[in-house]
């Protein structure tokens, strides 16, 4: 049966990491019979210069239509000055919010080839696997009334609306319990309940869905100390669930522990286990058209995409290995380069890929 995947490179390094990502997903196609299909459609700043929308309908329908949308990353100093309205990245919220991907997965793994690119000390992050699971489509960034209004005394005020319903936080509760009982059976549920009423149910509701899970061992963790503790004691966790902006932060903390975010996935699902997989770094406009990008990132959100959409796990794991042995090869890009290494482009890394998928 035919996979339809959804193709969206959108801006900045977006086109050229995509390209090395698909060019892994047609070899693994043409190994296995994956049976994949791919359709390309605009999304963000690229969008919005060809439909004066970073969203337009056609994008929305081509996704829509797919099992799995692949896409890139959005934005860039060229649209900065466009209305919050129509900037690029209205283009990727519209996305997560009409496909409803409200269960984010942003895992960061230290691959033992890159410990001494992290800024903390080998023995503090040896070994790191940490899983956060991001309530995406709810919170502070969806949450009305919004905007910038002018008061009577004419100052400016700005304002947004920090709101979650039972319903949204017990979603994302199961996710987070469901994917905990497949790795260590702990989670970490993050939130600032001594202040914020909000995250008070948050805690109450986690609590609540835990009684259903009682093979998983549930705390909980003020988001400033679990900001501190990622930092001291990263591998004290292993699945952590929060809110839509906790999440955010969270996670790209976690992915500098790594060395790199340049070598970070995700995965955004639904409740049917269609999703929008993407590498978690930006646009990088600064670097765009070098060649210097790291695909990586992207190359494992297709395995990601393999495994949780298509449950083709053995594919995802070809590629998972094929990622190890390019890095066993000592193939780096500007990123992850460090002296006595080889320094590859973007391509380069995409064919150190395709050449250990070769050899297995």
């Amino acid at each position: 049966m035919t996979k339809k995947i959804a193709v969206l490179p959108g801006d900045g390094i977006g086109t050229e990491i995509v390209a090395e990502a698909i060019k892994v997903l047609d070899f693994i196609n043409s190994d296995m019979a994956l049976d994949l299909e791919f359709e390309y459609g605009l999304i963000g700043g690229a969008a919005y210069d060809e439909y004066a929308t970073p969203f337009p309908e056609q994008s929305l329908a081509l996704a829509k239509a797919a099992d799995a949308v692949i896409l890139g990353a959005v934005g860039g100093y060229k649209w900065e000055a466009l209305d919050i309205s129509v900037r690029p990245e209205k283009g990727l919220l519209g996305l997560r919010s009409e496909l409803q991907l409200f269960a984010n997965l942003r895992p960061a793994i230290l691959y033992p080839q890159l410990a001494d690119a992290s800024t903390l000390k080998p023995e503090v992050v040896a070994g790191l696997d940490i899983m956060i699971v991001r309530e995406l489509t709810g919170g502070i960034y969806f949450g009305q009334p919004r905007g910038i209004r002018v008061l009577d005394n004419g100052e400016r005020q700005g304002y947004n609306t920090l709101v979650y319903s039972e319903s949204e936080i017990r979603r994302i509760a199961h996710s987070a319990f469901q994917i905990a009982q497949k790795r260590s059976r702990r989670l970490c549920s993050v939130d600032k309940a001594n202040v914020l009423e909000c995250t008070e149910l948050w805690r109450q509701v986690m609590i609540e869905t835990g009684k259903q899970y009682p093979d998983v061992e549930l705390s909980h963790m003020y988001v400033d100390n679990a900001a501190m503790q990622l930092v001291r004691a990263p591998k004290q966790f292993d699945v952590m669930v929060t809110t839509n902006m906790f999440g955010d932060i969270l996670s790209d903390t976690a992915a500098m522990l790594t060395g790199s975010i340049g070598m970070l996935p995700s995965a955004s699902l639904d409740a049917n286990n269609k999703g929008m997989y993407e590498p978690i770094h930006g646009s990088a406009p600064d670097i765009a058209g070098k060649g210097i990008a790291n695909p990586l990132a992207t190359i494992l959100s297709a395995a990601m995409m393999l495994r949780y959409t298509f449950d083709c796990s053995d594919a995802a794991e070809r590629i998972e290995a094929a990622v190890n042995c390019a890095l066993d090869a000592n193939n780096r890009t500007a990123d992850i380069y460090s002296t006595g290494m080889q320094k590859v482009s973007t391509v380069q890394m995409g064919d150190a890929v395709i050449s250990a998928l070769r050899g297995n």
